[in-house]
């Protein structure tokens, strides 16, 4: 009897053993730069490449000297827009506007504005200084640098799927715009194709 209550603890033991052992997820830390493709659907990768060659396809436009040309050799001020996402799946267009933002920033050739939320941080921080700074370190209103150009655009994908396979395609297109006068001085196109085969399908 005693050895029967022992083999059936024992038992209970190694099966919550192993239950545990099998929920226990298996984590590999990767490089953030590698492209890691799952599902198929955008992804870091995407917005990290697509934001990385579309501004530097912008830069070297002609835009950006003749603004130069004009004002004496100053760099343009640019302010990031709305980008929409107009795909049929969730994509975080705020990770891909802070790509557009660094790459911008990065480049040495512009010079980057502060968007509307974050001004709005600085104006409150300028109040208080306005309070409790003192002359000398205190930064008044009034300086602020306005934008010369706004880039904004939109996300557009299409999905085709049959017999086990789809192909996900998207679509990025930005466009530059003089803020004087509204005309656009660039227009840029990115589009990615990706063939995903598995067996059943999960949209």
């Amino acid at each position: 009897m005693k050895r029967w209550i022992l083999l059936s603890i024992f038992s209970v033991f190694v099966t919550c053993v192993l239950a545990g052992c099998a929920s226990t997820p298996r984590v590999d830390r990767l490089d953030v730069e590698s492209t890691v493709d799952i599902s198929g659907r955008w992804n870091d990768s995407d917005s990290r490449m697509v934001a990385e060659e579309m501004i530097q396809d912008c830069l070297d436009r002609p835009w950006r000297h003749n603004f130069g040309y004009k004002h004496g050799g100053k760099a343009p001020m640019v302010i990031v827009g709305a980008v929409r996402n107009r795909s049929h799946e969730h994509i975080n267009v705020q990770t891909f506007v802070k790509e557009l933002e660094r790459s911008l920033i990065n480049s040495g050739e512009v010079q980057f504005v502060a968007a509307k939320g974050e001004r709005e941080q600085i104006r409150d921080e300028r109040l208080d200084m306005a309070k409790h700074a003192s002359d000398e370190t205190m930064k008044g209103p009034g300086k602020e640098s306005g934008a010369d150009f706004m880039l904004i655009g939109s996300i557009n994908s299409i999905r085709d799927e049959a017999g086990g396979k789809a192909v996900m395609f998207y679509q990025v297109n930005l466009e530059l715009i003089d803020m004087a006068n509204n005309i656009k001085v660039w227009i840029g196109e990115k589009k990615i194709k990706k063939l995903i085969q598995k067996k059943r399908f999960s949209w």
